[in-house]
């Protein structure tokens, strides 16, 4: 008896949940593929924290990657038009092409801050759709991952009871730590600083925190020391608090006017894997609000 059960167990088919083979453009956005997705989920990240995620080099590396890609997570709103495209099209995966589901842009998702009235490329690296650096403000992520959650679903409906689940449980542990977040981050409320590049406007406004100069010129151009003394000048009449810049960003700037005006120049993660402490979304933020915390009188 046991012997033939154990025939018939062998001649059952083997139904195995495939794993779902994901292109993350950004680093906060391939960390949360691996919260809703788990183990069933292989995820590639093309970027890192410490690399500017506007000038990435296409590299046969990453088109082989896009090319085995079931689903491509990117920010979108132009953020990598320098390099996705051509991703894009040398892959030739049809299934991750703009405007089909294996395509998703997490600034679809969430109103842009910062659109431009007019558009001048004289203006430097200018966004047409808005400021694509929406994760720094975590009510975007949570927008985002109920929408990439969906996506995930549509793509892998054998899957849709895990993903269900595990963002069901990221999003209750989620919304607490926004909780806390806020209430910790209370004393930043008003706290005048200088930004380097406009990586963190949303993080700015979710904290009520007030930006009163940038130290590019204009988007993606690097100050001249001219232009950095008329801000520390202005600086005097409106003091700041701190000088912001994201890890990947050169520190030569926020380090002079930091050094002539008094005020500290503070390096934010800005994404999963920008210090030792951010590995993961929630050190992202915990980091994030510790690092502004220094600031306060």
């Amino acid at each position: 008896m046991k012997r033939l059960l154990l025939a018939l167990f062998l001649c059952l088919p083997v139904y195995a949940h495939a794993t779902l083979n994901v292109f993350a453009c950004e680093p906060e956005w391939g960390a949360l593929v691996r919260e809703i997705g788990g183990a069933s989920v292989k995820v590639y990240t093309a970027t890192t924290a410490l690399q500017d995620p506007h000038r990435i080099e296409a590299r046969p590396s990453l088109i082989a990657q896009m090319r085995r890609a079931d689903l491509v997570v990117c920010s979108g709103a132009a953020l990598e038009a320098g390099w996705l495209p051509v991703l894009l099209r040398e892959a030739g995966n049809a299934q991750v092409q703009p405007g089909r589901p294996g395509y998703f842009e997490a600034t679809r998702f969430v109103a842009l801050r910062e659109k431009p009235e007019t558009l001048d490329r004289a203006q430097g690296d200018v966004h047409a759709a808005g400021n694509p650096h929406i994760h720094t403000d975590p009510r975007n992520i949570a927008r985002v991952g109920a929408a990439l959650a969906a996506r995930m679903a549509e793509i892998d409906p054998a899957g849709t009871a895990i993903y269900q689940a595990q963002w069901n449980a990221f999003s209750a542990r989620w919304n607490d730590a926004i909780v806390g977040w806020q209430a910790r981050a209370a004393p930043l409320k008003n706290l005048p600083v200088v930004v380097q590049h406009k990586s963190f406007s949303y993080l700015l406004a979710w904290l009520g925190m007030v930006e009163i100069a940038t130290l590019e010129p204009k988007p993606g151009v690097e100050p001249s020391v001219a232009h950095l003394t008329r801000i520390a000048e202005r600086l005097q009449a409106t003091p700041a608090r701190a000088v912001l810049r994201a890890a990947y960003h050169s520190p030569r700037p926020a380090d002079w006017l930091a050094q002539r005006s008094g005020i500290p120049a503070l390096v934010l993660p800005y994404t999963v894997g920008g210090n030792a402490r951010a590995t993961d979304l929630f050190g992202l933020f915990d980091d994030t609000i510790d690092q502004l915390l220094k600031a306060t009188p």
